[in-house]
């Protein structure tokens, strides 16, 4: 499911929600491990509307998607608020500095993308797109994306029964509970990036694009994967053992395994006129 459920997506202020931004990097190496990656069409599609190969990623974690576009041939700097994440991403061969996108210091720099993955929602989205204005190059792009996670009906009712009878009021359980799409759930959270975008007023035309992919995984490698999601790091010990055993027995029951449908959604705009001046 994603990182942020659709009910938080739909409050007013998500990125002052900073407890759970900050929890991933307390397992930066099972979140590296166990994230999603992005679809080669997505990342090349950004590059190819871009005008060169320098990118700066904004809350970049440890480093998934940075990797994905140097290896497609960018210059990547990483911004992320967490040291334990950029530490991470630094081992891996990321350049990474440490702030928050709002309170970072370009110190004159500028980029042909600013990109975000799975992280745009803990940006205040006006200040984050008028800051990608002031360093990206005339014509450069800021593009934004999150990897949606749509599981089976039968996946989803069975994920669900678990987490209601065991943490019944947490977000997960909650986004497992909706019985809208997944898409739909993130109506509001991309509405606000579209918002911010034009309220910068140097961009075109927001546009939407959409990848859609499939991820199979085992029992253990779901697993794996859960305690990197939402709210998992406020559960208590014994609340996060059953959840992990009943979750286990759920896929022991599908035959072992199961199929996630993704849909990497991307919002997008090229920089248009002169460059702004920090701070204008």
């Amino acid at each position: 499911m994603p990182t942020l459920p659709p009910d938080r997506a739909a409050e007013p202020e998500p990125h002052r929600h900073r407890q759970i931004a900050e929890s991933f990097g307390s397992d930066a190496e099972r979140y590296d491990r166990t994230r999603p990656r992005y679809p080669d069409a997505m990342v090349n599609r950004i590059i190819a509307a871009g005008p060169g190969p320098d990118v700066l990623d904004v809350g970049c974690g440890t480093g998934i998607e940075a990797r994905q576009f140097q290896a497609a041939g960018c210059e990547v700097l990483g911004v992320d608020a967490d040291a334990r994440m950029a530490e991470f991403a630094r081992r891996s061969g990321v350049e990474v500095e440490v702030a928050t996108f709002e309170a970072w210091d370009p110190a004159g720099r500028n980029f042909d993308a600013v990109i975000a993955g799975q992280a745009w929602h803990w940006v205040d989205a006006a200040v984050g797109a008028a800051k990608a204005a002031q360093v990206l190059r005339p014509g450069g792009r800021l593009a934004v994306f999150w990897n949606v996670a749509q599981p089976p009906p039968e996946v989803a009712d069975a994920f669900a029964a678990v987490y209601d009878q065991v943490v019944p009021d947490a977000l997960t359980a909650r986004a497992y509970r909706q019985k809208v799409s997944a898409l739909e759930g993130y109506s509001m959270l991309l509405t606000r990036a579209v918002d911010g975008t034009r309220q910068a007023g140097v961009f075109g035309d927001p546009e939407q694009w959409r990848f859609d992919w499939e991820q199979p995984y085992t029992r253990d490698e779901w697993l794996d994967l859960l305690p990197t999601q939402g709210d998992h790091s406020r559960f208590a010990p014994a609340e996060s053992e059953e959840v992990l055993a009943g979750i286990g027995a759920a896929v022991d029951a599908m035959g072992g395994g199961f199929t996630m449908r993704y849909t990497a959604v991307v919002v997008t705009a090229a920089r248009t006129g002169a460059r702004l001046g920090v701070g204008s």
